[in-house]
């Protein structure tokens, strides 16, 4: 399974960002390989509307099954959940952390968005 992690930093020892879109990487593990791999998310940080569905496509693009973050909003949620991806809220502490705290159930799929969108 391939899960993708919103990040404050390009290593398994960063910080999970609490932001979904506008998080500046996401890092992804590959759980059947154990492989780590950093993503920028660069693409999107500027964008005035539409950072939430851009970084959602991209970690599409990058087959992730799972995001693990601390909030998403409306229009990503749909946008992943829709395409299959599984959204867990409420990440906290380091990658590594969040990983083994959903691999060991500690952390489940939401049901819905937690913040609002942006007009």
């Amino acid at each position: 399974m391939k899960i993708a992690i919103s990040s404050q930093g390009m290593q398994p020892t960063a910080q999970v960002d609490p932001q979904f879109g506008r998080t500046k990487w996401f890092v992804l593990h590959d759980t059947d390989t154990g492989e780590w791999e950093s993503l920028g998310n660069d693409q999107v940080l500027n964008l005035m509307q539409g950072a939430g569905i851009q970084a959602a496509r991209h970690i599409i693009d990058r087959k992730a099954e799972v995001v693990l973050t601390g909030h998403c909003g409306p229009n990503a949620f749909r946008t992943l959940t829709e395409a299959g991806v599984q959204v867990v809220l409420g990440a906290t502490g380091t990658v590594e952390e969040a990983v083994t705290r959903f691999r060991t159930g500690g952390l489940r799929p939401a049901a819905a968005p937690d913040v609002e969108g942006h007009s």
